[in-house]
């Protein structure tokens, strides 16, 4: 599985007399085009600030600028490995299903803080009808997701029930988005 990580590399030197020279297209950095543009070409793996570049057709100056504004403005969030969970003893994996039994804001909110502090979890997402929430946690086994659930997950304020399902095999997992150059989705 590949992870972007860019790395800024020197500039190349630009003169007219070298191979190294080659015209971009010019680009306004806060272009729609360009938005889009850039974070097409990144999940493809690592890419130094030059390889990206060459991609959108912009030269180097251009292209970190671009990236360093997607980097604060949060399209961009930030860099990481993908790891294999079963390659540090995590391999057993459960989704779970969360009932509340009340939905006030105060419960709601000391329940999704509590869920938060839960180094097991995954992923955590509240959703519209019922269940309440859908939570991925990764554990070592059978007998310490138990543990984990009878003692951390069963307690927190508000669960009424919860539903586990172990899950047998990751058929998708960390697809990046679907977004094209030209600011669409991939068909």
């Amino acid at each position: 599985m590949s992870v972007l990580a860019v790395a800024p590399d020197r500039p190349r030197m630009m003169s007219r007399g070298s191979d190294l020279y080659r015209p971009k297209v010019s680009q306004q950095p806060s272009s729609p085009r360009m938005s889009s543009q850039v974070p097409a070409e990144m999940p493809v793996g690592r890419l130094t600030v030059t390889e990206l570049a060459d991609r959108v057709s912009l030269s180097v100056a251009p292209c970190h600028r671009r990236l360093r504004e997607l980097e604060r403005t949060k399209v961009i969030r930030g860099y990481r490995a993908v790891i294999d969970p079963a390659a540090i003893g995590l391999g057993f994996e459960v989704l779970l299903q969360v009932t509340m039994d009340r939905e006030d804001a105060t419960t709601i909110a000391r329940f999704e803080s509590g869920l938060a502090e839960i180094a097991e979890v995954r992923h955590a997402e509240r959703l519209f009808g019922d269940p309440d929430y859908l939570i991925r946690v990764a554990t070592a086994d059978l007998a310490t997701f138990q543990e984990m659930r009878d003692q951390k997950l069963a307690t927190l304020p508000g669960v009424q029930r919860l539903s586990s399902t172990i899950v047998m095999k990751r058929i998708v997992d960390d697809r990046p988005y679907p977004i094209t150059a030209s600011g669409g989705r991939r068909a």
